[in-house]
């Protein structure tokens, strides 16, 4: 079983689901940050719970040589968009992506599978290959 899929099992445990990791250096300190979602939102103690369960874990099997911190926290209204299941989990919402030599796209996702996804631009819809992307992300419109 992976690091990854063992993670998860210790969210799913606490009522979330692991969103993604993702290992940033910030000021010289490496940090390990795990991402979790919940049907209705993430509140702090959850967090505190998860972080507590997961750090013995992780003593045990780390996530990678050397110190780090642990963080665990909500991927925020506007995140990363990096698996096909995070494009499934946002149809509906709008939506920025970045194609490497080509104009970004900006809209709502209207449909994702595992191989590609369409964005309602207003240019009409675009369908995009998970190939062809640099990056994506969710947005929220300030303005509305």
């Amino acid at each position: 079983m992976s690091l990854e899929s063992q993670i998860a099992k210790i969210i799913e445990a606490n009522g979330a689901a692991l969103y993604d990791t993702e290992v940033v250096t910030e000021f010289d300190e490496t940090i390990f940050r795990v991402y979790i979602t919940k049907t209705g939102g993430i509140e702090l103690d959850l967090c505190a719970t998860i972080s507590n369960e997961l750090s013995p874990f992780l003593d045990v099997h780390p996530p990678m040589n050397g110190a780090y911190r642990l963080e665990v926290s909500s991927p925020g209204i506007e995140r990363k968009l990096t698996k096909p299941v995070h494009f499934q989990n946002a149809i509906g919402e709008k939506v920025k992506i970045k194609i490497p030599g080509e104009e970004r796209l900006k809209g709502m996702l209207k449909s994702a599978d595992s191989n590609s996804f369409v964005v309602e631009t207003k240019h009409g819809d675009e369908t995009v290959t998970y190939s062809q992307v640099g990056t994506a992300k969710t947005y929220y419109d300030w303005n509305n």
